[in-house]
């Protein structure tokens, strides 16, 4: 794809538009993306960035190089993850990054697809649990290596992984800390395989039919709708939102254009816009805060 806008003002990622496609690649090559504090600042900024531009249907992520990321960057020794327990880090008020990363993707209002183009380990592969599609090159190898390294699932992967793949499997995974084939991730049901020629193709396919067919504000409620649905302890609840949706779009100027142009046989062309025109269809939202 040919970029027509790209930031060259990220020290650990590249960013780039076309064609209301944005990409992010995880830049870290040398270290095969690890991930590290200028990455979680980053890729947040860029979920913020995102957001604000209209001009932007949907997202693809991959990695730079023969990784899609390694993990955390354990460049730090046997201390990578002690954080101390002081007034400005203590049980109470530590936060795990990758967490935060993950709660950001799942607040984005733009579909984001992983393009997974070589080892995904650790973080690597739970920040794209809240992403929507995850492709995998046939050469990937995924791990939650996690209780091998004396640690436990980070980035809400506990939340994400079993609704994903189901307790069991969830638990075989994390359990044994193995790092294992994109085959064996297929079959378990954690992402689509692909060949490693095809990968990216097969992504911006998938990215660039949402950004030239879907209505952008339709596509910001309808995430919405899937991934907080998953917290939801009764249909009714999904009803209730369905229902303002359907109630707020079905007067708007995209349910007009959206049947006309069907009837007339002709490429819609979409008004609305999600960062001024998405209704509230959550009003007894409320996000947790933390601690």
């Amino acid at each position: 794809m040919k970029s027509e806008t790209e930031a060259s003002d990220y020290e650990t990622v590249r960013y780039e538009v076309a064609d209301g496609v944005a990409t992010i690649t995880l830049n870290r090559p040398d270290r095969l993306n690890a991930f590290n504090h200028t990455m979680l600042d980053e890729l947040i900024g860029l979920c913020d960035r995102i957001d604000g531009d209209d001009e932007v249907r949907a997202v693809v992520i991959t990695g730079e190089g023969r990784g899609f990321c390694a993990g955390a960057d354990l460049g730090g020794g046997g201390d990578t993850f002690n954080h101390g327990d002081d007034e400005a880090s203590s049980a109470e008020t530590h936060r795990d990054g990758g967490g935060r990363v993950s709660l950001r993707i799942f607040q984005l209002t733009k579909p984001i697809i992983a393009a997974i183009n070589g080892p995904a380990v650790g973080v690597g592969i739970t920040m794209t649990l809240p992403m929507d599609v995850r492709l995998a090159a046939e050469s990937a190898k995924i791990g939650f290596v996690f209780a091998r390294r004396g640690l436990v699932p980070e980035a809400c992967s506990s939340w994400f992984l079993p609704r994903i793949v189901g307790i069991s499997q969830a638990a075989q995974w994390c359990y044994s800390g193995r790092v294992f084939a994109a085959r064996e991730a297929a079959d378990g049901g954690l992402v689509t395989m692909v060949p490693d020629d095809q990968l990216l193709d097969r992504a911006y396919a998938i990215a660039s039919e949402i950004a030239r067919e879907a209505a952008p504000v339709s596509i910001a409620l309808t995430r919405q709708l899937l991934w907080r649905g998953l917290t939801y302890d009764h249909p009714m609840q999904a009803h209730q939102a369905d229902s303002r949706a359907i109630h707020a779009l079905g007067q708007s100027a995209d349910a007009f254009e959206g049947v006309t142009s069907f009837l007339e046989k002709r490429p819609p062309t979409w008004s609305l816009r999600p960062s001024t025109d998405a209704p509230d269809i959550f009003p007894s939202w409320q996000e947790p805060e933390f601690g």
